[in-house]
């Protein structure tokens, strides 16, 4: 009988935990699809052209920074692709324009957390400018409206430390490469010099890439008379800035 009794109370006992335990799970299942349900719906608009217009450059500025943010804290918003492919196909009026390098590992849509239109990017080895990138931006803030130029430079630029290093390319039959590692050595000389003149001093090497955005910047408005004259009036702003790869962050220089 007491046997019985006893194996009663522990039956009683490990269904009260199994009971326990299911709750626990409908607790947890009820908190997933509650929290599927409160993700935020993801954005289907695009940029219009009021919103472009109503924008200064400096409000930009702090948007790309809000976006950066995010960015840097793996916080992504959600974007509907396919909605905003198809009302981006009517027209576009990006705020900004972004001179980067073609380096890989610089997403300069995602770097500053925007969709389908928002923004213009113009890639070259070493982020310089030349006649066509000046066109393309003439483009981008005289006839499309941009308020917003940037020239991106980041840490560890290939094209920086070949040029910091003097590679030689023209003798490995690159002679356009090396045309291109030419327009960057003349930030290399006007850096100070801290250490080594080589790619391998890190604080030498981020200090001509920041130089050779500025750089880039006043040969913008050399370039291109138009876009000088916007600026000074403030309806554009052309500004110089610097994305740290290890951490994310971009700073306006």
């Amino acid at each position: 009988m007491k046997k019985s009794l006893k194996f009663l109370g522990i039956s009683v006992f490990a269904s009260l935990i199994m009971s326990c335990d299911n709750s626990e799970k409908k607790t947890v299942v009820s908190e997933v699809k509650t929290a599927t349900v409160d993700m935020a719906t993801p954005i289907k608009s695009v940029l219009t052209a009021e919103e472009q217009a109503s924008m200064t450059p400096d409000e930009i500025i702090g948007r790309l920074k809000k976006g950066n943010e995010n960015f840097v804290n793996n916080n992504l918003t959600q974007r509907d692709h396919s909605e905003q492919r198809r009302k981006a196909a009517i027209g576009q009026y990006p705020k900004a324009i972004v001179l980067s390098c073609v380096d890989s590992r610089v997403p300069v849509e995602d770097v500053f957390d925007l969709g389908i239109g928002d923004i213009f990017v113009a890639r070259v080895a070493g982020n310089i400018e030349n006649r066509d990138i000046v066109g393309s931006m003439e483009f981008a803030s005289a006839v499309a409206g941009s308020k917003l130029v940037i020239v991106l430079g980041h840490t560890s630029c290939g094209a920086v430390k070949h040029a910091i290093d003097n590679t030689d390319a023209a003798s490995m039959n690159m002679t356009a490469l090396n045309d291109l590692l030419n327009e960057i050595k003349p930030s290399v000389a006007m850096t100070e010099k801290n250490g080594e003149v080589s790619s391998k001093n890190t604080a030498f090497t981020t200090s001509v890439i920041k130089n050779n955005a500025i750089k880039t910047v006043e040969d913008i408005r050399k370039a291109s008379p138009k876009m000088a004259e916007l600026e000074n009036k403030g309806k554009i702003k052309i500004v110089a800035a610097l994305y740290n790869m290890e951490t994310g962050k971009v700073d306006f220089i």
